[in-house]
């Protein structure tokens, strides 16, 4: 069934109060019209600007003297009117909490039987109070599905044509298709914004407009939740080592784009990437999604907790809809221990978060795909490893000699560094038992010795010399912390799969 026909059945129901939550008032608006004209129903729209006027028409300027912006005078008016009259209400979600309003509001929904009035509140967000929730239903605005966003593309092409003496914008099926994809969830208002947006500079949409859709399509799409959006991520000749990773990730690339030839495939859930801090297992998170070319999403948990005291469970499932509204995506779950771990005295927030987590990971059908990352594995409730909320569990573990020699080569590398004389062999038996993380930072120090050495204004050349003096003047985590780490290598063994086959001892 259409919209307009779900919305008719409602009001032919005789639900006095019909509450729409949508940022695309426009589109609501005129399918009220729509629906008042075909029941041969007056129509009318208050808002605290321009007042009460008739609907169905096409709006013109703020009038000069607005009829009724109070809402208590505009709801005395609905009250006082014989029907059947459709009164939509724009932005009412300020006064829901006044006791004058909220009582007018159920004068007029008790008298509906004999006003014959409906009304229709819309706004971004509407939270109704308890004495209206059994005379109101809520109606979910359909988003558009891919013949409607493709019709779109055609009429923003046909304006820009219009604007440029008849070009054509030009694209390929292939890129059509991912635009499509990334716009899922949006409204059709917020698709013409971000399809103009691609087509408006050089007449084409091409793959380089993708990641700037999905920055723009977030930032629509954010109301304050706890999702970062995370820009310039590396693909994974990025990182160095992780082959067995890599190659998981190979063999579900298709599936994970969606590209034509992997429909019949299940879909892929997610991973769990477990190891030593300092490992690269953000890096690896990152990675993924710019390997599959999925814009990436980043749950902080422990921001979680600390910014919305009390509404843990209700935030964490706004963030979860709103990667579903992204999708497809790559959902980066950091440090995911610290908002399941329920063996503290206080766990009832966590025992919750981790119940509505849990659910969602099993029984979600979006293309959201979870990357969760985590350094404790005392912490994670065995119940979010098994297999069908996540696909498999890999260990980021030490990185062994190649991968320590290429990780030098990387950072030497992105900073403009020579490593032709540099004996990276030899840097990589000396740094054995460093993470990642300490393998740059031993390039970001050596950089700053032979700058100070060369005086100020030098550049310096980091050579074998300033790397090695570097490394052996860093003590690593896996000696700091040598028992955590030890038991945190030998509880992977034999229950994860190694990232990389050709880790540290």
């Amino acid at each position: 069934m259409s919209e307009a026909s779900d919305l008719r059945m409602m009001i032919a129901s005789k639900v006095p109060i019909i509450v729409v939550e949508s940022h695309d008032e426009a589109r609501v608006l005129s399918l009220v019209a729509e629906i008042g004209m075909r029941k041969g129903m007056g129509v009318m729209e208050w808002t605290a600007v321009r007042g009460m006027e008739r609907g169905a028409v096409q709006r013109g300027p703020v009038p000069a003297e607005p009829q009724a912006t109070d809402p208590e005078e505009a709801l005395l008016e609905v009250a006082r009117t014989n029907g059947p009259v459709l009164f939509a209400f724009c932005d009412l979600h300020p006064w829901l909490k006044e006791p004058r309003i909220v009582r007018l509001l159920k004068e007029i929904a008790l008298d509906h039987e004999r006003s014959q009035n409906t009304l229709v509140l819309v706004s971004h967000r509407l939270e109704i109070p308890e004495e209206l929730s059994r005379l109101s239903a809520r109606f979910r605005m359909s988003l558009p599905d891919r013949d409607t966003l493709l019709g779109i593309v055609r009429e923003q092409a046909e304006e820009w044509a219009k604007r440029n003496r008849g070009g054509r914008v030009r694209t390929d099926r292939a890129t059509l298709d991912a635009l499509i994809d990334n716009l899922s969830g949006v409204t059709e208002a917020d698709a013409r914004v971000l399809i103009r947006n691609a087509i408006q500079n050089d007449g084409a949409i091409t793959d380089s407009d993708i990641p700037e859709i999905n920055r723009l399509k977030f930032s629509l799409l954010d109301s304050g939740s706890v999702l970062h959006f995370e820009y310039d991520v590396p693909d994974l000749s990025a990182v160095a080592g992780l082959d067995n990773l890599k190659g998981w990730l190979g063999t579900r690339r298709g599936a994970l784009r969606g590209t034509a030839g992997a429909d019949d495939l299940d879909r892929p859930k997610g991973l769990l990437l477990l190891g030593v801090q300092g490992g690269g297992k953000s890096l690896a998170a990152r990675a993924i999604a710019g390997e599959t070319g999925l814009p990436l999403l980043r749950l902080d948990f422990a921001n979680l907790y600390n910014k919305y005291i009390g509404e843990t469970e209700r935030n964490l499932r706004e963030a979860l809809a709103q990667a579903e509204r992204m999708a497809p995506c790559v959902l980066w779950m950091d440090e995911i221990e610290k908002g399941t771990d329920t063996s503290g005295a206080d766990n009832g927030p966590a025992r919750r978060l981790l119940g509505t987590l849990l659910t969602w990971m099993s029984e979600h059908t979006a293309r959201v795909f979870v990357v969760a990352t985590a350094n404790d594995i005392s912490r994670l409730p065995p119940e979010l490893m098994r297999k069908g909320r996540i696909d498999e569990i890999f260990f980021v573990d030490l990185p062994g000699a190649a991968a320590r020699r290429d990780i030098l080569e990387l950072h030497l590398r992105k900073r403009g560094c020579e490593v032709d004389a540099i004996e990276l062999d030899l840097l990589a038996t000396l740094s054995d038992g460093f993470t990642g993380a300490e393998l740059e930072q031993a390039v970001v120090s050596a950089r700053y010795r032979v700058r100070a050495e060369a005086g100020s204004g030098a550049a310096g050349r980091v050579d074998t010399h300033a790397l090695r003096h570097a490394i052996e003047s860093t003590v690593p985590l896996s000696v700091t912390m040598a028992e955590e780490v030890a038991a945190l290598r030998a509880w992977a063994r034999e229950r994860c799969v190694p990232a990389d086959a050709a880790s540290a001892g």
